[in-house]
């Protein structure tokens, strides 16, 4: 008996999903490695970039010098604004040009990879 087009349609899809999810899941264990070893090059435990509220704190902390300063986020429309300007002091705190902050915020999963597994050395947070 032939397939109709709707079973066929069907089996695309849920082959499409399967691959998507598998790319997905890929990338993001991908990043939580990264950010395990970048965590561990600041001299924070690379653990906590399993959990997530207080990766974010962390990251903070290792970008600004204090992790309280992630309550900003929390501003509508103006957190926006916050995590990018944390992704620019992140790259400046482990020695990078303002071109690697660009790199974090929009191509944030190679540009992390790059940081964490790459020879850049944690220098501490930049005040300015």
């Amino acid at each position: 008996m032939p397939i109709g087009y709707e079973e066929m349609y069907l089996e695309m899809f849920y082959s499409f999903f399967a691959a998507y999810s598998v790319v997905i899941s890929v990338i993001g264990i991908l990043t939580i490695v990264a950010w395990w070893k970048i965590f561990e090059k600041a001299g924070e435990a690379g653990w906590i970039a399993l959990i997530p509220i207080y990766r974010e704190v962390t990251m903070f902390k290792i970008a600004y010098g204090s992790g309280w300063k992630f309550l900003l986020t929390l501003i509508p429309c103006a957190g926006f604004v916050f995590w990018m300007i944390m992704y620019f002091k992140l790259a400046k705190s482990f020695g990078q040009e303002t071109g690697f902050g660009f790199g974090l915020v929009f191509l944030n999963t190679i540009f992390v990879l790059i940081l964490g597994f790459g020879n850049a050395e944690y220098i501490g947070a930049q005040e300015s």
